[in-house]
This record gives C-alpha cells, structure tokens and sequence, in this order.
C-alpha cells in the first residue's frame, strides 16, 4: 500500500514533460538494447523470473524512485558544498573585521 501510495503522489508531482515523455532516455546502445530486447522477450525459467513478471508495471515507479533518490543526494552533495563555501566565507569575513577593527584602533 506504501508503494501504490508513493506512485500516486508521484502522479500527481509529474511534470508536463514526464506526462508527455514518460520514458527516459537510455544510455544503451543500439546493438545493447536489441540485446535487451531479446533477453526480454525470453519466457524465463526460474520462479523468482516468472514472479518478477508480475511487477513489470512497476517498473516505471522504481525508475522515478530512483531518479528522486539521485537528485536527492545530489541535492545533499551540493548543500554539504555550499555550506562549506559558507563556511570559509564567514571565516574570511570575520578576519576582515578583526583586520579592520584593528585599523580602527591604531591611530
């Protein structure tokens, strides 16, 4: 029920080009994807492959799952970066002003 909940917010969050482009653009090859294909059209033998079969349709869900996951952690490594930056810029900034309050003081 989780998941069938997740997909359904995740329906609803979709944007404009996700609705019209559901499929994400693969990085395999032509002769990789004919592999893939054929692999695919295969009747499998082993009952975990035959069980997997009925959670095809699911198959879209995990991919935006895991697109959000890798944007979340991207998302993390750029904040961890800015806060960092952050960071150094108070420490520069607060020898600035102990530089400049001892300018003051000098004359």
């Amino acid at each position: 029920q989780r998941i069938l909940r997740l997909a359904e917010m995740c329906r609803r969050l979709e944007t404009e080009e996700e609705k019209v482009l559901p499929f994400y653009a693969s990085s395999l090859t032509e002769s990789e994807q004919q592999n893939a294909r054929s692999v695919l059209e295969e009747t499998p033998s082993e009952p975990l492959a035959l069980a997997l079969q009925d959670y095809v349709e699911l198959e879209r869900f995990w991919q935006r799952f895991n697109k959000a996951k890798l944007e979340e952690k991207a998302l993390e490594q750029a904040r961890a970066a800015l806060a960092n930056r952050n960071q150094k810029l108070r420490g520069l900034l607060k020898q600035y002003l102990a530089g400049a309050t001892i300018n003051l003081k000098v004359p």
